[in-house]
């Protein structure tokens, strides 16, 4: 199992970014996603830089303090940049310069580095589109969607980003009850409470790119507010510090919300026609 993060001491991360799968326009909120989990030590972007397709990462490397690394390209239509990026990733990891990775690509052949990392027992998160294989996903203990960092991207892009089918319809928004009511099951303590923390912690193994902000949410708890039929909430304040207890309601006193809410518009149409 991987070691969580110490909220007390700095973390030290290693952010290896694959410039062939990355956006350049997002450096900014990806080092800030980074940020939240540690303090990013190392920071390396992988590519070919005599190609032209690297130029827009040209300004971002002083500003950012990040480091290219040259891979040229062996053949044709090849990409070379996702073996020089666990070759180093894997001198990182047994040089124990770091306490966490932080792996920026939408390409499921970083899979099998992400999983051995976990097998160390080392923290690793990942952040790429929403297209990323779920393999990839899967083997991080966070991922992040690109998706929910472009809150100042125009539609269009964004649009564009979540097309991942051939017919070029739009992944659907998922609906996050039934996994909101796993991870409930998996916090729940004998007074039929979960702390907050703990669904979040829930949701997180049970899919590691689970993230609000793909449902519209800032916070979890808006999320969970926003389905008020099935949760109710209480705060506490401890020693000045206050915490958020979930519980779920019962059956009757849902039965009888959803019978108030078909009454409601029954009254107004009666009242209507008097």
């Amino acid at each position: 199992m991987s070691k969580p993060f110490n909220e007390k001491k700095q973390q030290r991360m290693a952010m290896l970014i694959d410039g062939d799968n990355a956006q350049p326009t997002l450096i900014v909120k990806i080092l800030a996603e980074a940020g939240k989990y540690g303090q990013t030590t190392i920071r390396r972007i992988y590519g070919d830089w005599t190609t032209p397709q690297m130029n827009g990462w040209k300004d971002c490397l002083n500003n950012h303090a990040i480091q290219p690394i040259q891979q040229f390209r062996y053949t044709v239509g090849k990409n070379a940049t996702d073996s020089a990026l666990i070759i180093d990733a894997m001198d990182l990891l047994h040089s124990h310069l770091v306490d966490g990775f932080c792996i920026v690509s939408s390409d499921s052949d970083y899979t099998r580095l992400a999983t051995r990392i976990r097998e160390a027992g080392i923290f690793v998160m990942g952040i790429g589109q929403r297209k990323t294989p779920k393999p990839f996903v899967n083997a991080c203990n966070i991922f992040i969607y690109t998706e929910n960092l472009t809150d100042d991207i125009d539609d269009k892009q964004i649009a564009e980003a979540d097309k991942s089918t051939p017919n070029g319809k739009e992944n659907p928004r998922p609906n996050p009850v039934p996994m909101l009511k796993e991870a409930f099951q998996m916090a729940v303590g004998e007074d039929g409470w979960a702390h907050l923390g703990g669904i979040g912690t829930s949701l997180r193994t049970l899919d590691p790119a689970f993230d609000p902000r793909t449902f519209g949410y800032g916070q979890l708890i808006q999320l969970i507010k926003a389905h008020k039929d099935l949760f109710t909430i209480r705060k506490e304040d401890d020693k000045g510090s206050s915490a958020v207890y979930v519980k779920r309601r019962s059956p009757d006193k849902r039965r009888k919300s959803t019978k108030a809410k078909e009454i409601a518009p029954a009254k107004e149409e009666r009242n209507e026609r008097s």
